[in-house]
């Protein structure tokens, strides 16, 4: 039974967690497609797979041989159309982990008409806040805003993000509209855990003005800080592309615009260029071209 078909029969049963969806996709039987996974098995002397009546799931050998399988595969069909001079179509799971406030519908659409183009590619997307590790935890590529991208991995840059401070109208009501930088001292702040502090300092006409907020809340989670602004909690530094749609209906301020616009960068990461998979190249690409994202 040939080595290199058992691998690729047994990283598309761990990707869809099902034989008989690996194997219609494949077109072959569902006993074929297990009887690969049992050779592939019986060679490397462990289980990759557990299997119940209901589910597949990898196990701890699986899930480190998936990873640097799917690599070499990925590597080897990148190498074939090189050779053959022919285009690879992008397949598979593109695993990507991006910022909380990337949960929007600008990038929901941005996804959506990815996948159309590219059908034979799903995406698994992380956006639980934390700072992964992309090549211990197996991940393909990493949308980050950050001002200095990790210099063991590559950074791409794809487009500027501003990040706004807002409040409800509601609080402003009650502590009065902020216009100067010295009256937002002591102003009630809904904090990102992940900013390094709880002062401001301003460049106004020349002279460098700080101001020192009061924290409220704290919390890694910008969908919680802005809920909690748009409940009048306090103030919020929040990326453009969450509150523009609040900010022209009224339900969010915009905070001394002259003054508190601060623009970051979004950067695509990944580990290697070594193995930049046609999947992960096509949707670098993509993003980056894309009107929305500016």
């Amino acid at each position: 039974m040939d080595s290199l078909v058992s691998m690729r029969v047994f990283c598309l049963v761990a990707e869809l967690k099902s034989f008989a969806a690996a194997a219609e996709r494949l077109r072959i039987s569902p006993a074929m497609a297990s009887k690969h996974v049992m050779q592939l098995e019986k060679r490397l002397g462990t289980r990759l797979l557990n299997r119940t009546s209901r589910r597949v799931s990898l196990s701890e050998s699986g899930t480190l041989y998936f990873e640097q399988a799917r690599q070499m595969l990925d590597s080897l069909d990148e190498v074939e159309a090189a050779v053959s001079k022919a285009t690879v179509v992008p397949r598979g799971t593109l695993r990507l982990t991006a910022p909380v406030w990337m949960a929007n519908a600008m990038f929901a659409g941005v996804l959506a008409d990815y996948q159309a183009r590219y059908p034979e590619v799903c995406l698994d997307v992380d956006l639980s806040g934390r700072l992964v590790n992309l090549v211990e935890e197996g991940f393909d590529l990493a949308l980050r805003a950050t001002g200095a991208p990790d210099e063991a991995l590559i950074a791409r840059p794809i487009t500027k993000v501003a990040f706004y401070m807002v409040a409800a109208p509601a609080y402003l009501d009650r502590v009065g509209h902020p216009t100067k930088p010295a009256d937002l001292a002591g102003q009630a702040f809904l904090h990102y855990a992940l900013y390094p502090g709880e002062s401001l300092s301003l460049n106004r006409n020349g002279t460098v003005e700080t101001v020192k907020l009061k924290p409220v809340l704290r919390s890694g989670n910008e969908t919680l800080l802005h809920m909690a602004a748009l409940e009048g909690m306090g103030l919020a530094f929040l990326p453009k592309w969450l509150v523009t749609e609040d900010i022209a209906a009224g339900r969010l301020v915009l905070i001394l615009p002259d003054d508190i616009i601060f623009e970051g960068r979004l950067f695509a990461v990944y580990p290697s260029r070594k193995y930049l998979s046609a999947k992960v190249r096509t949707f670098i690409d993509f993003v980056a071209a894309d009107k929305r994202m500016r």
